[in-house]
């Protein structure tokens, strides 16, 4: 507790004279969202404060039922369905990780909350759509359940539909339910996922239907641009067979991990020094989440978040208030680096 008190008290002295600004000029960026461009894509699905989960959430199409897929390293098959099966997908390295909680496992089918290994996979890593949460503090876990509950803890880009799902899982978990998610996730030691690239040309991508970027057949390439691309590193594996040991491949443009890192340092006049509260290897102190080497999508959407003040914080919002998109671009190009 007293660490946790020091590192917030260093980060409120440190912006004590910065003025939260709003959004970038041009408000959130699709791709951070996991989207093409602004509009482009369908609203998100009506989410009243009593829905159901579901309700609120983006639905594809089945999965089949008769395809079946194999990995390496196990000696496991899975039916694609099973694999994607919302209240008890298939698991295909149980070693990997310890016995996972009934809610982590299964969800609650009754109130249509999938289970949390879905998205966030049994061992935590997660993809660029949702988040990372393997080896992160249990307190600050369960700090984020609440925001998500009480509304503190929301999307700048209303059409992210998974986000309005996560607030209503929140709000039917029970408390026991709650601590024993994040004590499963804060057990669990993060394995190396993000691969970063500086380029200016990246493969042909479009995003499925809850954001992840996948590769388009042809092997054709575009010009990067001001963005970061985050791709799986074997698209098949992690689309369709939900591979858990697949981790992801973002590319950015050329000179922005340098940049990122004086940001990250130094906070390079524009901000504060990461690692002033998120440690020097940023790895996280007390109750300050790790953030190096998670999923670069994640980490620009939250500082938008942060910015927008849809997603609440008085330490990040004044910290976030001066960066420009090339800075965030920069910033998690530096972290995901790490």
């Amino acid at each position: 507790m007293k660490t946790h008190v020091r590192v917030l008290t260093l980060a409120l002295l440190c912006v004590s004279a910065a003025v939260v600004s709003g959004q970038v000029a041009g408000g959130p960026p699709p791709w951070a969202y996991g989207f093409t461009g602004p509009g482009t894509e369908p609203a998100a699905p009506p989410c009243a404060k009593d829905s159901k989960p579901l309700d609120c959430a983006r639905l594809g199409a089945p999965r089949p039922k008769d395809v079946m897929h194999k990995l390496p390293d196990t000696e496991r098959t899975f039916a694609e369905y099973d694999i994607h099966f919302d209240y008890g997908p298939s698991d295909w390295y149980p070693g990997d990780h310890p016995a996972m909680p009934e809610i982590v496992a299964h969800g609650r089918e009754r109130d249509t909350l999938r289970a949390c290994s879905l998205c966030h996979y049994p061992n935590g890593q997660g993809k660029p759509e949702n988040a990372p949460v393997a080896g992160l503090p249990a307190e600050y876990i369960l700090q984020q359940l609440q925001q998500f509950r009480d509304g503190t803890r929301r999307s700048a880009d209303p059409r992210k539909a998974n986000t309005n799902e996560m607030i209503q899982i929140a709000r039917h978990l029970t408390e026991a339910e709650m601590q024993a998610a994040a004590e499963y996730f804060s057990s669990i030691t993060w394995r190396p996922w993000i691969k970063v690239v500086e380029t200016d040309m990246v493969p042909k991508a479009k995003p499925g239907m809850n954001g992840l970027f996948l590769p388009q057949p042809g092997n054709e390439k575009e010009p990067l641009g001001k963005r970061i691309l985050e791709v799986p590193e074997n698209p098949d594996f992690t689309e369709r067979a939900r591979a858990p040991r697949s981790g992801m491949v973002a590319y950015v443009p050329v000179g922005s991990v340098a940049r990122g890192e004086q940001l990250v340092t130094t906070g390079g006049g524009t901000t504060v020094q990461c690692t002033a509260c998120h440690g020097a290897a940023l790895q996280g102190v007390g109750g300050t989440p790790p953030i190096a080497d998670r999923q670069a999508s994640y980490l620009a959407r939250q500082l938008y978040d942060f910015q927008a003040g849809t997603r609440e914080s008085a330490i990040m919002q004044p910290v976030v208030a001066k960066l420009t998109e090339d800075d965030i671009i920069a910033i998690v190009a530096y972290v995901g680096s790490k």
